[in-house]
């Protein structure tokens, strides 16, 4: 019997739910109950004798780390380490140097460190989206990764949306050539005003537009030419005392001439009918494709509780026998996928014969390039606004970098210099 041992940092929102609903899994009944949904089911057999441990969490509070510790040991019987403080994997791996994998759940910005340190110490890492921030840090992750022959996987769990399979998968060229496109993805204002305390350090679009990034980039294979980006900092920054965007508009055009319209928020009330609002459109030469990802057809009210739309594609649970909670949907789908890969590298495939299969750090440089750009441009025209000038403020990829293009200043400002 082969054991992984796997580390997780962050038990916020996310951590704590989707990620530790799959860890628990994994640690019960290994990969292999869960592989037919990727289509990988004929390799089953190979992982029948490979388990899975959670030997540690790492947090920033010592609360959120009891809790973890706690829940692991409800769900599995084991009782993972703990460790709590600024950089919680330092510690961790410290403590765990012959960790295989480790899970990164930390806030947006907090992403590239521990990955970086997983990959000195020659420990896989899978890490939530966005992968980073700049290029220049997706850089450093790549190079070290490659070196060292290890997995980085990143859950972007919209490649694995069923619904977008078979857009993609089957629609797509009878659609004719792709001309526009938009994503939209709003989150709710209790993610902003409760739930994280690093809204400042990111925007809606970095932390959930990235997914819509993702999709159109990995499935179109786009290349991106230019990037315009407004944002409103209105109710966050009057209600709440929170410098921080509450919406964000930001409009790619690619290579190719598509051009992808993004719109994110995180303002959605708590009497919302779903857990956020979701949706893409897709026009060809030939036809259009419209996806609503928040209303699935499953909608219900109840007298004093509203109404409400259920999405039980993304992430739901099925009661075993013995009372506890089996994870199944496409948010569990992303993760198992790059265990599997790690899975692979342990069996002897070098981790670079595996490029492209699996959401890794190679396909997020060009969606971190975007982001990295609609941040610039959006901090820029927002600055503009409120000295009350046009926000005229654009970016440009190319074989020399990424440019910021303002009016207002003479010449381009290089934000990244390198081949984009």
């Amino acid at each position: 019997m082969q054991t992984i041992k796997v580390g997780l940092v962050g038990y916020g929102m996310f951590g704590s739910d989707v990620v530790a609903g799959t860890l628990w899994d994994l640690q019960r009944n290994g990969t292999a109950p869960y592989l037919d949904r990727l289509g990988l089911d004929d390799r089953a057999a190979e992982y029948g004798d490979v388990a899975f441990e959670l030997n540690a969490i790492g947090t920033r509070s010592e609360a959120s780390a009891r809790r973890g510790q706690a829940d692991n040991e409800r769900e599995t019987g084991r009782r993972p380490a703990i460790y709590w403080g600024d950089t919680p994997w330092d510690d961790l791996l410290a403590a765990h140097p012959d960790l295989d994998v480790l899970v990164v759940a930390t806030p947006d910005h907090l992403h590239t460190a521990p990955i970086l340190a997983a990959l000195r110490n020659g420990t896989h890492a899978i890490a939530e989206k966005p992968l980073c921030l700049t290029v220049d840090e997706a850089d450093t992750i790549i190079e070290l990764a490659a070196r060292n022959g290890l997995v980085v996987g990143v859950d972007m769990h919209k490649r694995y949306d069923p619904d977008h399979r078979r857009i993609f998968g089957e629609l797509l060229d009878g659609l004719g050539e792709p001309l526009y496109a938009r994503g939209v993805l709003e989150e709710p204002l209790e993610v902003s005003t409760q739930t994280f305390k690093w809204v400042e350090d990111s925007d809606p679009f970095t932390y959930v537009g990235i997914h819509w990034v993702d999709l159109f980039m990995h499935y179109l294979r786009l290349e991106p030419l230019a990037a315009y980006a407004v944002g409103q900092k209105k109710r966050l920054r009057k209600e709440f005392g929170r410098d921080a965007f509450d919406a964000v508009q930001a409009v790619v055009t690619h290579r190719c001439g598509l051009t992808v319209i993004y719109e994110n928020n995180w303002l959605t009330p708590a009497d919302f009918e779903g857990p956020v609002n979701q949706e893409s459109h897709l026009v060809g030469s030939y036809g259009k494709v419209e996806s609503d990802s928040q209303y699935r057809g499953l909608r219900y009210w109840i007298e004093n509780r509203g109404s409400r739309t259920a999405n039980t594609h993304f992430f739901r649970q099925v009661r075993r026998p013995d009372g506890s909670l089996a994870s199944l949907g496409y948010g569990k789908d992303s993760l198992v996928d790059c265990f599997e890969k790690v899975l692979r590298v342990k069996a002897g495939v070098p981790a670079a014969d595996l490029a492209g299969s699996y959401p890794d750090a190679a396909s997020q440089r060009l969606p971190v390039a975007v982001v990295h750009a609609v941040r610039a441009v959006l901090a820029r025209n927002q600055t503009h606004f409120e000295a009350g000038r046009a926000p005229l403020a654009t970016a440009s990829f190319g074989p020399e970098g990424i440019v910021l293009h303002d009016p207002n200043h003479a010449a381009g400002e290089m934000i990244y210099a390198g081949p984009v």
